[in-house]
């Protein structure tokens, strides 16, 4: 439509709709640089924007003004009406990057996939309390929701775990999280990972070569790492329980008696009384392995149960200096015994 047209229809002057189009232009343009204005924060910072379960839009926008991350609440807020995107906001934990207009910003937040993935490294050897205990600290996930997932029935079926816990079956290592992880993402990224180990064609040569299960392997495998912090001992001491077991002694393993007390404040000293403790875990006055895992063994402790140091050890005891004393006989371990006794009171 020419000027001339436009003027038959409302009558207007050639003047009248120049200035009707300049301020148009003018608005439109004023509209688009309010709305497309870059966010610039100075330099230095916390560009790290966490938004947590639940928050309201309100409150993430107020964040965002508090850390200066944007610059008018009033149009990041009418930014997110014209788009839908204040109803739409994902919680988790966000990199901000500087200089974006709100669209942008909004984009970032309406996404699940671009919140970063919080990095948290899982002990070896570690209790399933104490791992729920981390995992509240690390992700905010509730203790006790993971421990109850933890005893899950269906979700035990549901993954092929042959016991009543998880315990054993979440393998230790650094994993990456979003932040809205529950505790089921969590156990089946664990199971997932400890079960590449066990789908290993040659792994499963190997169990059948030892004539054991996965549930064995990994019982033994939570008394090795339960046992030393010196991962060049743990083949060693894997070939002195598969000598027990072959001549039926019992294991008589300390991380047995410690795996009873863990919930007690003085857990990791062990008292004669200890020893008695009616229970299938004990490895005291039970022979062959507990009814299941004791803590979730790592990848080195896993190997050690699976491929055992060939040997005639039936006994060790610490050293004093962080590894172990291995005999043959008892005769020579009661020795042992001894001069590590006499060391431990040399140290008071």
């Amino acid at each position: 439509m020419s000027l001339n047209d436009l003027n038959k229809i409302l009558h207007l002057s050639k003047d009248d709709i120049r200035l009707f189009f300049l301020l148009f232009s003018f608005w439109f343009s004023f509209l688009y640089f309010l709305f497309y204005l870059p966010n610039y924060f100075p330099e230095g910072t916390d560009n790290i924007v966490i938004i947590k379960k639940g928050s309201s839009f309100n409150q993430v926008v107020d964040t965002l003004y508090k850390r200066n991350i944007i610059t008018n609440k009033t149009l990041f807020k009418l930014s997110a009406f014209i788009v839908g995107a204040d109803k739409n906001i994902k919680f988790g934990r966000y990199l901000i990057p500087n200089g974006k207009n709100n669209f942008v910003l909004l984009e970032l937040f309406t996404s699940s996939k671009n919140a970063l993935e919080n990095r948290v490294t899982i002990p070896e050897g570690i209790w399933q309390h104490k791992l729920a205990q981390l995992l509240q600290l690390k992700l905010g996930i509730d203790s006790t929701g993971f421990m109850n997932a933890n005893y899950d029935d269906g979700l035990l079926k549901k993954l092929g775990i042959p016991s009543n816990s998880f315990e054993g079956y979440l393998l230790p290592d650094t994993y990456d999280f979003f932040t809205d992880s529950t505790p089921e993402d969590v156990i089946i990224k664990l199971v997932g990972e400890m079960n590449k180990i066990f789908e290993d064609s040659s792994n499963i040569r190997q169990m059948k070569k030892l004539k054991m299960n996965r549930h064995q392997i990994l019982t033994l495998a939570s008394i090795i790492d339960g046992e030393s912090n010196k991962v060049s001992e743990f083949k060693r001491i894997a070939g002195v329980y598969y000598n027990r077991l072959k001549k039926r002694m019992p294991l008589q393993a300390d991380p047995t008696i410690q795996y009873l007390k863990r919930y007690n404040a003085v857990r990791n000293k062990i008292l004669y009384s200890d020893l008695k403790i009616e229970s299938p875990f004990n490895t005291y006055i039970h022979a062959g392995l507990p009814p299941s895992p004791i803590n979730n063994p790592g990848k080195d402790a896993i190997f050690a149960a699976l491929y055992p140091e060939l040997n005639n050890f039936l006994y060790f005891v610490a050293d004093g200096s962080g590894g172990h004393v291995f005999s043959t006989t008892a005769s020579q371990h009661l020795s042992n015994v001894n001069a590590y006794r006499q060391w431990r009171r040399n140290q008071k």
